[in-house]
C-alpha cells in the first residue's frame, strides 16, 4: 500500500434521505369507524353512530366522550432502508457549499431530490479528512439516489479511497472515467491497484498517455505511485530511476515537491543508501514548513543509526 494514499488524490473541488419512505398504510375505514350492520341505515329514532363512534339516541348524543384515533406505531426501518437513506445530515450543512460545476451537474434532476442529494455531497467533502468513513456514508447515499451522474460517482470513488474501500474506490472512479472520460483519477486508481496487491496494473496505469498532459501536482503523484508500486515488486533500482526523473530539484515549496522529495529519501533508505537518504530527509525537511512529512523525525533517526554503526 502507498505510504500516503489520502495524499495521492488530485487536486480538484471536492465535492464537497429522500424522506423517509411511507409505512404502506392506505386510506381504508378509519379507525373506530364501525360498519353499518346489514348495510341499512338504522331505524328512525334509533341509536345510530356518529363519526366519532359514539351512540346517538333519537338523534341526541348519549353525552359518551369523543374517541381519539389511536396513531399507528413507527414502522422500524430496515438496514437496507438505513443505508439508503444514509447519515443524518447537519442542519448547518446546506448543499451550497459545492462548487458551481458539481451543481450544475444536479439541475436536472427534481428540486428537492437535487437539494438533498448536494447536502450529502458537501458532508462527504466536510468529513473526508477527519472521519474518512462518515463521509464514504454520505456519498454513498448521494449515489442511492442519483448513479447515473459522474460527479457522484467521483465523489463515491473518492471517499471509499478515503476510508481504505479500494475495490469499490477503483469500481466508481472506473465508472466516472466511463461517463465523464476525465483522467485526474487515475494516481488513485493506480494506487488502488497497489493496495490490492496488483502492482503491474499500477505501473500501466503510470504509462498511460494522458499522464504526459497532467498538472505537475498530479505527475508528481503519479510518479510516487509507480515508484512504490516498483518497490512492491522488489525493483528498488527502477523506483529511484522513476524518482529520479521527476524535479525533485524545483525550487518551489508546494507540497508535491515536498512529497517527491520524501518518497525519494524513503526509497534510498530501503536501498540501503543511508548517507543519500539522510541528505535528502534533510532536503526535504528544509522546505515542508508545513510539516506534512516526519522528514525531520526520519533525519535524526538515520543519524543515529549511523552514528552507531
Amino acid at each position: 500500500m502507498a505510504e500516503d494514499r489520502r495524499g495521492s488524490r488530485p487536486s480538484q473541488g471536492r465535492p464537497s434521505k429522500g424522506g423517509s419512505a411511507r409505512s404502506g398504510a392506505g386510506k381504508g375505514a378509519g379507525a373506530g369507524r364501525p360498519a353499518r350492520a346489514g348495510g341499512k341505515p338504522p331505524a328512525k329514532g334509533g341509536a345510530r353512530p356518529d363519526r366519532s363512534g359514539g351512540a346517538r339516541s333519537g338523534g341526541a348524543r348519549s353525552g359518551g366522550e369523543r374517541f381519539s384515533r389511536e396513531r399507528p406505531a413507527p414502522v422500524e426501518r430496515t438496514e437496507d432502508q438505513k443505508s439508503y437513506d444514509g447519515p443524518d445530515l447537519p442542519p448547518d450543512i446546506t448543499g451550497r457549499e459545492l462548487d458551481r460545476s458539481v451543481t450544475a451537474q444536479l439541475k436536472g434532476l427534481p428540486e428537492k431530490l437535487a437539494a438533498r442529494i448536494a447536502r450529502h455531497l458537501a458532508a462527504a467533502g466536510v468529513y473526508i479528512d477527519d472521519d474518512p468513513e462518515l463521509a464514504y456514508q454520505h456519498a454513498k447515499a448521494a449515489k442511492n439516489r442519483a448513479q447515473r451522474l459522474a460527479v457522484v460517482r467521483e465523489a463515491l470513488g473518492e471517499a471509499a479511497y478515503a476510508a481504505g474501500h479500494y475495490a469499490e474506490a477503483l469500481a466508481e472512479l472506473r465508472a466516472a472515467k466511463r461517463m465523464n472520460g476525465a483522467t485526474a483519477y487515475l494516481p488513485i486508481m493506480a494506487d488502488c491497484h497497489r493496495a490490492l496487491g496488483q502492482p503491474e496494473q499500477a505501473i500501466k496505469l503510470a504509462h498511460s498517455p494522458s499522464v504526459a498532459g497532467f498538472v505537475p501536482e498530479a505527475k508528481a503523484e503519479m510518479t510516487i505511485v509507480e515508484a512504490g508500486a516498483r518497490r512492491d515488486l522488489g525493483q528498488f533500482d527502477a523506483a529511484l530511476r522513476v524518482l529520479e526523473l521527476a524535479p525533485l530539484h524545483n525550487k518551489s515549496r508546494a507540497s508535491w515537491v515536498v512529497r517527491l522529495r520524501y518518497a525519494y529519501a524513503d526509497t534510498l533508505e530501503a536501498a540501503g543508501r543511508l548517507n543519500d537518504a539522510l541528505a535528502w530527509f534533510h532536503r526535504t525537511q528544509a522546505i515542508d514548513a508545513d510539516e506534512i512529512t516526519d522528514a525531520a523525525a526520519r533525519a535524526s533517526a538515520l543519524e543515529s543509526r549511523l552514528a552507531e554503526s
